[in-house]
């Protein structure tokens, strides 16, 4: 039985999905029957793309959709933020992903009559997508109105081995009659709000939830081109204000022994080739279409077009099936990296291969770009990056492949010069990075819940360190890394200050941890706690620069006027920390003044009134002791060599119960921690929230893109919470915590030039080095050396401690602060305002 909120935050450890119409296939996600329920749902779940270039998994003739779209990463259009009220330094332009041409519409008629899924009569269908060769199959057989049956298979595919490149096929047969048949290939400019039927866009409707995107009320892509000639169409556009341009071409080759007839048109916001072919039963037609999208943040749309000829060319001399095969073959070396293996589990198994295939889809060919919280499967969150590729996404890569790792961070570095203005914008030295943004400027208008999360400076930095440390990338470091490390350690100097009672301590003050239902709070355990690290790093790096890399850190000191007297000061600060903790509670609080609220009583709390931030005026929240994200628990994770093992479990049992759950950045947090402190069961729960949030839609709003972030999570907690890897300063151990129903945890990891393929059973954790001369670590305190020919295997004793479970209400109602008062919990009053004539 769920808790009382457990759609939210607590499911049953099973199986979510309904197997009749999503059956269970290990490599494969199925659908076996078609359903206009869900579409924006499922338009995400079999979405395509590399990183670079993004489908949504809508139906090649158009209808029915819940959004169209084709995204390339960070495609974008600017836009004035108008804000009730000014004030200084708050972001004045937003930026939103620009819904690209759509060149995946082919449209079918036979007999003039149109197929229409949710009208047609259909004696078979599948829809699936291939986790092991990247491929969106369907399959249908199709009685028409008149009563003649068609077969039609389609394929889609964008390529993981070259980045501007998708492949769509049409294979279509009458299977017994002949029949007039029209095919009209086409690419259609939605951005700007009518679809191929000239009614308005679906993507462009309404709708008050934050979390998605932007929409625009005016035209978005200024037309710069089109053409349409001998299977060959292009549109080319230029953005109204951002002024970045695209290309968009597709490329036909029709095989047929029917007779076929082929005309062509072009204007501003279409493109197409219409074709006429009198088929004959039994005979196929396959239509192949590869399409290309190149764009620039200013590159004459003329130039572009000629790139985008080249890489049709290109890959028309390829052919089909080398295309193919190459997308396929980059695809094997990601899996042969990045697969994690349960076994007796096939229907988790099928939910962590498609979570860690979006990652793929996410970051492959993402270079020279961010890797935005929804990739490019949406719009929503506007295709921004946020603090969810360094903490969330980031740790798959660094340990499983170091070079989309190093990309999303040399990413980072190139939005410095932006972060060093926002910082001097808001009276900071050093730099402030953005909370969230496409360009490298801040793009956040509620400064309250964005730009006051301060910790994405930490947070950038520990990503740095960790991907340093595992890697031993010593030339990005050099280069991109310290130039990150120095100038987010000036900022946290600059920015807290320092308090003498007693003890002399350095705090920092109105600031926004993760927890996005506290804001603007003085010393937040996160981001004191990230801070303290982010210095020490920085200081430790720029040591060892001087002692090991001089020449480099004399033209470091140089560049950034850097002295060792401001290196001292980072020490300071970080040894003078302000770290909350409760004595009388037993607890970190969560920032200075979180224990003197009131306890937002989750337990009775209706469900339909989930999420918070939908029903409840953001004041209102923050008066209560309520938490969005995880925020203390997640410092444990990241820091946890800075908790006690007492201190893990009191502060762990303090939070979980008023932790929401609306966001889906929680859940696989939770679930390392309470893995780690021995709620075993609870961890299962929280990994099953984690690795089915988009697949069962637990948000309710997959429509909007997947959840990237907790898809890099569900890594995490396979990998740091069951299989109890931990790194700190480099320093790799593992303590693992199996779940008793799992029979075995296969991963693999890369760590200082070696590769390591690691497999936990219940009595034992067995390591074998598959590439590179030496890798060392401890399990459980026991040294571990691998070498090419010497596996090594550590006997368990156990799975680690196994606590009883505690209570969902808050264990601190009823207690008693320090100055005496006692802790109340409540529900907020929830008022129908469809009673009042407003």
């Amino acid at each position: 039985m769920n808790d009382r909120h457990g759609s939210h935050v607590r499911p049953d450890p099973v199986d979510p999905l309904d197997r009749l119409r999503f059956p269970v296939d290990e490599w494969r996600l199925v659908e076996t029957s078609y359903s206009t329920e869900d579409l924006g749902t499922t338009e995400t779940l079999f979405a395509v793309g590399n990183g670079y270039l993004g489908m949504r998994g809508c139906p090649e003739e158009g209808r029915d959709t819940h959004s169209h779209g084709t995204f390339v990463n960070g495609f974008h259009e600017t836009f004035p933020i108008h804000h009730a009220e000014e004030a200084y330094g708050l972001a004045r332009v937003g930026q939103t992903l620009v819904n690209a041409p759509d060149t995946a519409l082919i449209k079918v008629y036979v007999d003039d009559e149109p197929i229409l899924l949710s009208v047609a009569d259909l004696e078979r269908y599948e829809r699936s997508l291939d986790f092991a060769d990247g491929v969106l199959r369907r399959e249908l057989l199709w009685c028409t109105p008149s009563g003649k049956r068609v077969q039609m298979n389609t394929t889609r595919s964008v390529s993981f081995a070259e980045r501007h490149l998708a492949v769509m096929t049409m294979e279509l047969t009458v299977l017994d009659a002949d029949a007039p048949v029209v095919i009209s290939t086409q690419i259609l400019n939605r951005q700007d709000g009518q679809d191929e039927y000239h009614v308005r866009s679906a993507a462009m409707g309404e709708g008050k939830d934050p979390r998605r995107g932007s929409q625009f009320d005016r035209r978005v892509l200024e037309p710069q081109y089109h053409y349409a000639e001998k299977g060959r169409l292009m549109l080319g556009y230029r953005c109204v204000e951002s002024r970045m341009t695209i290309a968009v071409g597709a490329h036909h080759v029709v095989d047929t022994a029917n007779h076929v007839t082929e005309r062509y048109f072009a204007d501003e916001d279409s493109a197409k080739i219409v074709y006429r072919i009198d088929a004959k039963a039994g005979n196929t037609i396959r239509v192949v279409k590869y399409a290309a999208y190149h764009t620039s943040r200013g590159v004459p749309v003329r130039e572009l077009t000629d790139r985008v000829r080249r890489t049709l060319d290109r890959a028309t001399e390829h052919g089909l099936i080398n295309v193919l095969k190459d997308h396929r073959a980059a695809l094997d070396r990601f899996w042969a990296d990045a697969d994690v293996v349960v076994e007796g589990q096939p229907e988790l198994q099928q939910a962590i291969r498609w979570n860690l295939y979006q990652i793929a889809q996410a970051s492959m060919r993402a270079e020279g770009q961010g890797i935005a919280a929804k990739g490019v499967t949406a719009l929503g969150y506007g295709g921004h990056y946020f603090w969810d590729t360094e903490i969330y996404v980031l740790p798959f890569l660094t340990y499983t492949n170091p070079r989309l790792a190093r990309n999303a961070l040399r990413f980072r570095h190139l939005m410095l010069p932006a972060a060093r203005r926002r910082a001097a914008e808001v009276a900071q030295r050093g730099a402030l990075f953005p909370w969230r943004t496409i360009n490298g400027e801040e793009a956040s208008a509620y400064y309250a819940a964005g730009t006051a999360q301060y910790h994405i400076d930490a947070d950038v930095s520990y990503a740095v360190s960790r991907y340093v440390n595992a890697t031993g990338d010593v030339t990005f470091l050099l280069n991109q890394g310290a130039d990150i490390l120095i100038e987010t350690a000036r900022m946290w100097a600059d920015l807290g200050f320092w308090r003498s009672n007693g003890d002399r301590l350095f705090h920092i003050d109105s600031v926004t941890g993760p927890d996005e239902y506290t804001t603007v709070v003085n010393d937040n355990l996160f981001t004191n706690v990230m801070a303290r690290f982010n210095l020490r790093k920085a200081a430790e790096t720029v040591r060892a620069m001087r002692q090991f890399w001089p020449r480099e850190f004399e033209r470091l000191a140089a560049r950034l006027k850097l002295t060792m007297d401001e290196v001292s000061t980072w020490e300071d600060c970080a040894e003078g920390m302000a770290i909350p903790f409760d004595a009388n509670q037993g607890i970190h609080p969560q920032d200075l003044h979180f224990l003197e609220r009131e306890v937002w009583d989750l337990e009775h709390t209706p469900s339909q009134n989930f999420p918070l931030l939908l029903h409840y005026h953001p004041l209102v929240i923050y008066r209560f002791q309520v938490i969005k994200q995880a925020d203390v628990v997640l410092a444990m994770f990241l820091q946890g060599d800075q908790f006690t093992a007492e201190e893990k479990r009191a502060n762990f049992e303090y939070y979980d119960p008023i932790t929401t759950g609306d966001s889906t950045l929680s859940a696989v947090v939770q679930s390392i921690i309470a893995a780690e402190v021995g709620h075993r069961e609870l961890a299962l729960r929280y990994f099953y929230a984690g690795a089915f949030v988009d697949l069962a839609d637990r948000h309710k709003n997959t429509a909007d893109g997947v959840h990237v972030a907790s898809a890099g999570g569900v890594w995490s907690a396979l990998v740091f919470g069951f299989g109890g890897m931990r790194d700190y300063d480099g320093e790799l151990s593992f303590d693992p915590r199996l779940p008793e129903s799992w029979e075995r945890l296969i991963f693999r990891f890369r760590v200082g030039g070696a590769k390591v393929r690691a497999e936990l059973s219940a009595d034992s954790y067995r390591f074998e080095l598959e590439e590179g001369e030496s890798a060392g670590f401890t399990v459980r305190g026991r040294k571990v050396e691998l070498s090419p020919d010497s596996p090594a295997t550590v006997r368990l004793e156990d799975q680690g401690p196994q606590l009883p479970s505690f209570p969902l209400h808050p264990r601190m109602v009823g207690g008693q602060r320090e100055d005496g008062t006692r802790i109340s919990a409540a529900v907020p009053r929830s008022i129908d305002m469809d009673q009042f004539d407003v």
